[in-house]
């Protein structure tokens, strides 16, 4: 599956995220038994993983560069801060587009 490059001016971890799972999803062969089919729900949660592990290792880094300033560099600490950062506000506005949608069709009349 080839996913065209997202043109919304969002950023795009966590849409590179979604596309990497979904290319991994389209390139794997039938599911086994008892494994579940590639989904929305399972890239969307293979995103915000990554998301919660960059999270986590920005924090890591920060405690490491707060104890020992030899052992991690500043700027390391930072990159990884800004990265998390970026990541958490792309799922934001995921999250954002995502409730909009739900919004939109909930409003529609039939």
């Amino acid at each position: 599956m080839n996913l065209p490059p997202v043109s919304s001016g969002l950023p795009t971890p966590l849409l590179d995220a979604l596309r990497r799972n979904a290319a991994r999803g389209g390139a794997t062969p039938a599911p086994a038994a008892g494994a579940e089919p590639a989904s929305f729900a399972g890239a969307l949660d293979q995103a915000l993983k990554s998301v919660s592990a960059t999270q986590q290792e920005a924090s890591a880094l920060a405690q490491q560069f707060q104890s020992d300033p030899g052992s991690v560099s500043l700027e390391q600490a930072m990159v990884s801060m800004q990265k998390a950062q970026i990541g958490f506000q792309s799922a934001l506005h995921v999250r954002n587009r995502l409730v909009s949608a739900y919004s939109d069709i909930m409003n529609m009349q039939v």
